[in-house]
């Protein structure tokens, strides 16, 4: 019988996933991190990215997520996330659209905007089309 772990992804708005899974990976402020059933506790921060839950060696679950938090415990694993969307309800039309936004503001040198939240929009936008990208090279 394979191990797995309670996985939990939450948003502002609302719960996303609940359920158990073999793996959880995700986008840590230092690199993408693998969970497994009976990982050692931490929490760590998010990056803007793909969360993708192994549920089975067939089945994947991915989410966009455009930052939050990851708590692991031994026999559970929250991810408290600012924004989360099922990878397939990504509206990639409006993300390129974002990007192409985020892209002209920062091209703006007259000093009216703000960089850091151009640059947070553009690198949401970014992470939003990889993981549609992924998502269709995985052929889901």
């Amino acid at each position: 019988m394979t191990m797995t772990v309670h996985v939990d992804i939450v948003s502002a708005e609302k719960e996303i996933f609940s359920g158990l899974a073999e793996m959880l990976f995700a986008p840590a402020e230092l690199g993408e991190v693998g969970i497994s059933p009976r990982h050692a506790p931490f929490i760590t921060k998010l990056n803007p990215g793909e969360v993708r839950v192994k549920v089975s060696d067939k089945e994947q679950y991915p989410f966009f997520i455009s930052g939050g938090i990851l708590e692991v415990q031994p026999h559970l694993v929250t991810v408290l996330a600012d924004t989360a969307i099922r990878a397939k309800d990504i509206d990639e039309a409006a993300a390129m659209e974002a990007k192409a936004r985020a892209e002209e503001a920062l091209a703006d040198r007259s000093g009216k905007i703000d960089y850091e939240s151009a640059h947070a929009q553009l690198l949401q936008a970014i992470m939003q089309l990889r993981t549609l990208d992924r998502l269709r090279k995985r052929g889901e």
